[in-house]
């Protein structure tokens, strides 16, 4: 049987790779790093048919590495640790010839799979490359993220998907014996969603449904073709994105039929339940914050209970929740006030701690003054006293202003009552 066209035309280096200027491009960071010949353990994170698995295995070619694949929906810690031992009897330690062990799905792999990870990776018997359609920061485990670089693959825009098609069509050893026209594309391009995978099976059923050697591709004849074979919801196609995006901006925007809704798409359409209890934590505490705290109980709660429960129960608490979320007071105040501490630090840099609030663990430490004049917030009137906790060159910075909602209202006369010497609340 004749492999999918995707796979026919797979690009064997990186001058047929098509997208990811930023990685592959005549400056591209893995130009770059092939060209001087280090390569560090990776992580891919990017929508499906971006290309992941086509890099990785290019990589591999032009740095001229043993080459070693798993899947983490069908790889255990046996099937790890055995090809670790066979990277281990082809690894050059410390040169540029470690083997590459590339794992599709890595998000699949449980903790305990990414710990059999490590020490491979941390020794240098491997060089790791990880492919993920979800955020690394919250599937990945720190220890193992730690040791690698994550990179970005972008869904394809229009133009990647247009050479994509022209590419294959010149290349393809079948298409070359038809007559092709590409009068109107958007069908295809909408259908794929970004997906390049996506575009070229869905071109070549259209190819594969005549046996006319001429033949003219128009919008009209891809979507007869297609038709009820569009799925309403891929969890792993731009779709996935673009529902979550309305759900959440569903709730941000208080509508709870809206969230319902797009809730309701999603459940449909089989998506991993703690995929969407995740977003309701973060939403919770993102788009409500300290205008209702209890938000963030209440999405952890869920999160915790439809871990334990599944579908198709949890569909009600999924529900419960996002109402609960929708409908409550909105404020992204501490989203903010976190985003302007870490660019006032990037600016700043590394500024000294006061010498009252620095620990004194030591004798010496304490002879240098380390905390002496800190003062105890609880051994004064109502639990607080004037001291300084910026360090000096950021005195009287407000990074944190309280939303105008009930709650915060109340926060920031509170505040004001407080640091009215200091901060202007």
């Amino acid at each position: 049987m004749e492999a999918p066209l995707a796979e026919r035309v797979r690009p064997q280096t990186l001058s047929d790779y098509v997208s990811q200027e930023h990685l592959v491009g005549e400056n591209g960071i893995l130009t770059n790093q092939l060209k001087v010949g280090f390569i560090p353990s990776l992580i891919f994170w990017g929508p499906p048919g971006t290309g992941k698995t086509t890099l990785a295995e290019i990589i591999a070619k032009e740095s001229e590495r043993p080459f070693y694949v798993l899947s983490a929906i069908n790889s255990g810690v046996k099937d790890i640790r055995e090809v670790i031992d066979k990277a281990k009897n082809n690894s050059g330690l410390f040169t540029a010839r470690n083997p590459i062990l590339f794992i599709d799905e890595i998000h699949r792999f449980s903790k305990s799979q990414q710990d059999s990870l490590l020490a491979a990776v941390e020794r240098g018997w491997v060089t790791l490359i990880g492919a993920t359609t979800e955020n690394p920061s919250f599937e990945v485990i720190p220890a193992l993220l730690s040791r690698c670089q994550v990179y970005t693959l972008n869904a394809f825009t229009k133009d990647d998907l247009q050479h994509l098609l022209e590419r294959a069509i010149a290349k393809d050893h079948f298409l070359k014996k038809k007559n092709i026209t590409l009068t109107e594309t958007e069908a295809l391009f909408r259908i794929s969603g970004g997906d390049g995978r996506k575009l070229l099976n869905t071109f070549e059923l259209i190819i594969n449904s005549t046996n006319d050697d001429h033949i003219e591709i128009t919008n009209d004849r891809v979507m007869q073709i297609v038709q009820k074979n569009t799925v309403l919801y891929d969890k792993t196609g731009e779709q996935h994105y673009d529902i979550v995006s309305a759900f959440i901006k569903s709730i941000r925007g208080s509508d709870p039929n809206g969230a319902v809704y797009w809730l309701a798409r999603m459940i449909e359409g089989g998506e991993d339940v703690k995929f969407i209890a995740r977003r309701l934590l973060i939403s919770a505490s993102e788009d409500i914050g300290n205008a209702n705290p209890t938000a963030l109980i209440m999405a952890n709660n869920t999160f915790q209970a439809v871990s334990v429960i599944g579908y198709p129960e949890s569909r009600i608490l999924l529900s419960q929740c996002a109402i609960y979320l929708a409908t409550s007071p909105k404020s992204n105040s501490t989203y903010l006030a976190i985003g302007n501490a870490q660019q006032l630090v990037k600016q700043t840099g590394d500024l000294s701690v006061p010498i009252h609030l620095r620990n004194a663990p030591t004798k010496l430490m304490k002879e240098l003054g380390y905390g002496q004049e800190y003062l105890y917030s609880h051994d004064y009137p109502n639990n607080f006293v004037e001291q300084q906790f910026l360090p000096d060159e950021l005195e009287g910075t407000v990074l944190y202003e309280p939303g105008t909602n009930n709650r915060e209202n109340g926060t920031r006369e509170f505040l004001r009552n407080r640091w009215h010497f200091k901060y202007n609340y």
